[in-house]
């Protein structure tokens, strides 16, 4: 009994992750965990071996000193290895700091400062850099190569070590995995999960309206770990169990496409550019996907034709925004009994706050707006899984009243959609009127020889910025510059339209598979829109 002399009613069980792995193990020991190695190898393990593998982690970890709040960095692709060193790190209370091999080695070197990472596990194939990173940072200790069977391999490491590790006895407030933004506007910002906000978090992704992920399933998460958790897939699969396919580092169209067919893959989930090369390589080649179901899309905005490409071969495609400050879950596209049959046109928006978010939209006085569906303002959140302060920094990541401002520019309608029309810092403000890069981008892609399009603003002495559109075109086909003006003079006024369009023959894209607007202002700010003369297509 309290001292007030009411009881607890309810038992206390701390929200923390390790209970989803012990729950696949239990419950759905023998479900197949498929792995393919860099050398192409398909390997093949299952939840109850991942559970015990997992523990002789943790029971070298502790061995080498790790413990509660210490930073163990992982480099790794999606494998079984890589998602046992998670749940090792992050069961004894040490934080999974997962690295992005894809950042510059500046951007690396100051996130692994900051963060003081005492020990590295990571692919061998990753090895120059983190060898490089182990000779400039005196925090770590010593680095563990996941490859099983390699010098100072993961068999290695556990060698002697029986799984007897302790795991969750701890806060679940407690931090458990750190996660850093690709740091497109300045240095990366560290956002620190905590096993309250992932535990959370993966129950709203469990939730039908967002991924819906049954025990039935078969899972791909083709977004890599190091990506915001892997939208959180890996843990959500352990707490229910699913079939669990992770594909290593190839994830071109080619290499995807066999293991979606031979897995019997039923839901997946990466971003546009993933998804268009697994459609270019199955009508190619003349191949159905015989089992899968649902892609989820998301990292950027996910052009009208690849839903109907996909729409084509049975397969449904949903639409989902967030970032690593929100976990990353935001929203996710999902009927309501007012929206159903409403169109595909509908299903191009980033979808509902689903039951653990909420959003607004406001004006940059910070004034609430309107949810007419039209009415343009900056997109705030706040939620049990999103940022509140960055990790070491002395400012609050959120606002007062407790919202975080996104940096994305949307609307909102009578139903809670929301839908995305630029990047805060990709508007395009033209003359007083704010001209949306995304949407003239999704546009260009519904011509068929386009395979990426990207908007940016260039300066002008009139209209403050005009848009310049970069294509790149499918290989072996042409857009002219008149079928892409009249494409787009169907959809926008004159004053929106671009006053280049310029052909290009690759199209940047960032460590998160983003397109780089960053590196095209770089190139084209200093040639001006009249240097684009003999560039116009």
């Amino acid at each position: 009994m309290f001292a007030n002399g009411q009881g607890r009613y309810m038992q206390n069980w701390p929200l923390t992750v390790d209970k989803f792995i012990d729950h696949a193990a239990r419950w759905h020991g023998e479900e197949e965990i498929v792995s393919r190695s860099p050398d192409g190898k398909i390997l093949r393990t299952n939840w109850a071996a991942l559970h015990q593998q997992a523990k002789r982690i943790s029971d070298a970890l502790l061995a080498e000193g790790i413990g509660p709040g210490d930073r163990v960095g992982t480099m790794a692709m999606n494998g079984a290895n890589h998602l046992a060193a998670w749940f090792a790190i992050m069961g004894i209370g040490a934080i999974c700091h997962t690295l992005n091999p894809r950042l510059s080695p500046l951007q690396l070197n100051f996130i692994v400062e900051q963060a003081g990472d005492a020990l590295i596990l990571a692919d061998k194939e990753f090895e120059l850099i983190v060898s490089g990173l182990a000779d400039s940072h005196r925090t770590i200790r010593r680095v563990v190569w996941l490859d099983s069977d390699c010098r100072d391999g993961l068999n290695a490491f556990i060698s002697g070590f029986a799984g007897e590790a302790a795991w969750g006895e701890f806060d679940e407030n407690s931090p458990a995995g750190l996660c850093y933004t690709s740091g497109t506007t300045g240095d990366p910002k560290g956002v620190l999960y905590t096993h309250r906000s992932n535990y959370l978090h993966t129950m709203m992704v469990l939730q039908p309206d967002v991924f819906g992920l049954k025990a039935m399933d078969c899972c791909m998460p083709v977004v890599p770990m190091f990506h915001a958790n892997g939208w959180g897939l890996v843990f959500a699969a352990a707490a229910v169990g699913a079939k669990l396919v992770l594909p290593g580092r190839k994830v071109d169209g080619r290499s995807l496409v066999p293991l979606l067919c031979d897995e019997n893959v039923t839901i997946s989930a990466g971003v546009p550019t993933v998804w268009q090369d697994v459609i270019n390589e199955i009508e190619q080649a003349s191949i159905e996907l015989p089992a899968l179901q649902r892609v989820l899309v998301g990292g950027a905005a996910c052009p009208p034709s690849l839903f109907q490409a996909f729409n084509n071969h049975g397969v449904n495609v949903s639409n989902a925004w967030g970032m690593t400050e929100t976990s990353p879950l935001g929203t996710a596209v999902a009927p309501t009994r007012q929206t159903h049959g409403t169109g595909l046109d509908a299903r191009l928006d980033q979808g509902r706050a689903p039951m653990g978010v909420d959003v607004r939209i406001v004006d940059e006085d910070g004034r609430s707006l309107p949810h007419d569906g039209e009415t343009v303002g900056f997109l705030q959140v706040r939620g049990h899984s999103v940022v509140e302060t960055y990790f070491r920094d002395q400012e609050r990541a959120t606002g007062s009243d407790g919202f975080f401002d996104t940096g994305d520019v949307a609307t909102i309608d009578v139903f809670g959609s929301v839908r995305l029309t630029d990047r805060a810092k990709d508007v395009i403000k033209s003359g007083g009127e704010w001209i949306s890069s995304v949407s003239l981008e999704n546009v260009a892609l519904t011509h068929p020889a386009v395979e990426r399009a990207a908007v940016i603003a260039m300066p002008h002495a009139k209209w403050g910025e005009r848009p310049l559109m970069l294509v790149q075109e499918v290989t072996g086909q042409s857009a002219s510059s008149g079928e892409l003006r009249e494409l787009l003079a169907a959809r926008f006024a004159k004053w929106e339209l671009p006053d280049a369009i310029v052909s290009v023959k690759s199209v940047p894209l960032g460590a998160t598979g983003k397109i780089d607007k960053k590196v095209l202002r770089a190139r084209f700010d200093e040639m001006g829109l009249e240097g684009l003369g003999t560039l116009k297509v």
